[in-house]
């Protein structure tokens, strides 16, 4: 294993609580908060909720899986299952310059192990906040293959790093695991997003699967090759390994407060262009029956996300213009506004097929330290507005307040938690720091 690996196998291991600056903490419960938020509304998706009654009817016992009932399997299982449902809504955050969604992949993992392993808060927040570097660093130094999602990838090595942390090991087994897990890499396709495949959230799931896992094969004494990751990331997942720069700041630069939250219940790459037309909307007050076109321009990725029809729930996560006709009709692009019911409104189908979406090549040539995008909204009157931005809001550059992100996790919460057990929940994550194990976090779960 290279020197620069085993670096961050030992960070992984090693940073404490005490270590990270109180800002950083403060950032680490928000990121906790938002995931579990999340992990919970996707709890209740139809497909998810039959996976859990298929899986859980042969699973063990040991840790909580959060949905209604808080029924308790296996940890691997557990992580698994919660793994899916937070990847199922597409409002999971994520790294703002490389792509990869860090919290989604490595928390499941981190609560069922440290549930099972009776893991201290601080063991859980200081673990979530090194895997995330190791998560984050590993993805600025590869080269995924283009069709590659960071679905089980680069994140999946980073689970087995946290997962590993959560059961104590030390750097060495730290090591160890994660290079067994490179054996466990998944190869979903960007082309499952368009095609309503909800198959790709599952290889985020196993990402938890594979963090709870890979601690107790590095205990049994399994073997990985020194070279397993720098091997899978430059030639067999990946395109390319550099690892010169990856630990440049470590323990200074905290690449969690790097990530972005998401509002819109939709793909990241096409925020700035919602951003764009809300302005655009808030000039005009048009009627969506009032509209001719709108018209998109930017970069190269979100440009691609330019389907008009698309199959179903999970595909219109990934269709600027269903996003966009949402948005008119329903005056957001929220997890409740971008429903299964969004499909078949006759105002948004109609809509959608007036937008239009174009790459702008000067944009992408500034994308990803920039995302920009403009918007022409043109109605049949004759009167236009054109809005342009050089990113999103809820990146790094332009983060959303504390309190818009406090609503976002009541309203998510909400579909599986009472009001009052909302605020008990969110009570508690705020305290997290002082809870003695991740059990008594699920204690309360069970009780509300």
């Amino acid at each position: 294993m290279g020197q620069q690996i085993e670096a961050l196998a030992k960070f992984a291991a090693e940073t404490r609580w005490e270590d990270i600056p109180a800002p950083v903490q403060q950032h680490a419960k928000l990121v906790l908060l938002d995931t579990i938020g999340v992990i919970l509304a996707g709890s209740v998706r139809p497909e998810v909720n039959q996976v859990r009654k298929r899986i859980g009817a042969t699973a063990g016992t040991g840790a909580t899986v959060y949905a209604r009932g808080w029924p308790t399997h296996d940890p691997r299982t557990a992580a698994l299952l919660n793994g899916i449902a937070g990847r199922a809504i597409e409002l999971c955050e994520g790294l703002r310059l490389v792509t990869g969604q860090p919290a989604i992949q490595i928390l499941p993992s981190m609560l069922s192990v440290g549930e099972h392993a009776q893991a201290s808060g601080k063991t859980l927040l200081a673990g979530l906040v090194a895997g995330y570097d190791v998560a984050a660093r590993l993805g600025m130094a590869f080269t995924p293959r283009p069709l590659a999602h960071q679905n089980g990838q680069a994140m999946l090595l980073a689970a087995a790093a946290a997962g590993a942390r959560m059961r104590g090991l030390d750097a060495a087994g730290v090591s160890r695991a994660m290079r067994i897990s490179a054996v466990l890499l998944m190869t979903p396709s960007y082309m499952n997003t368009g095609a309503g495949a909800t198959a790709l959230n599952i290889a985020g799931g196993m990402s938890g699967f594979a963090g709870a896992l890979a601690p107790d094969l590095a205990l049994a004494g399994i073997e990985a090759q020194e070279n397993s990751i720098e091997e899978a990331l430059s030639q067999l997942v990946g395109d390319g390994f550099k690892p010169d720069n990856l630990l440049d700041e470590l323990g200074t630069r905290w690449e969690i407060t790097r990530n972005y939250f998401r509002m819109y219940a939709c793909c990241n790459p096409i925020h700035p262009a919602l951003d764009v037309l809300k302005a655009a909307l808030a000039e005009l007050k048009p009627r969506a029956e009032d509209i001719e076109r709108i018209e998109f321009a930017t970069y190269r990725f979100a440009s691609v996300m330019r389907g008009q029809n698309p199959p179903n729930f999970f595909a219109s996560k990934y269709s600027l213009p269903h996003a966009a006709a949402v948005m008119v009709v329903r005056g957001r692009a929220e997890h409740s506004d971008l429903d299964d019911s969004a499909l078949l409104d006759p105002a948004i189908t109609a809509l959608r097929q007036r937008v239009s979406v174009v790459e702008d090549t000067a944009m992408s040539a500034v994308a990803p330290r920039l995302r920009p995008a403009r918007v022409i909204v043109t109605l049949k009157d004759g009167r236009k507005a054109m809005h342009a931005c050089e990113s999103h809001e809820g990146d790094f550059n332009r983060p959303y307040s504390e309190a818009t992100l406090r609503g976002k996790f009541r309203e998510l919460a909400g579909h599986v938690l009472t009001r009052d057990g909302v605020a008990q929940v969110e009570a508690a994550i705020d305290r997290s720091e002082h809870w003695a194990n991740v059990g008594d976090f699920t204690a309360l779960l069970q009780r509300l």
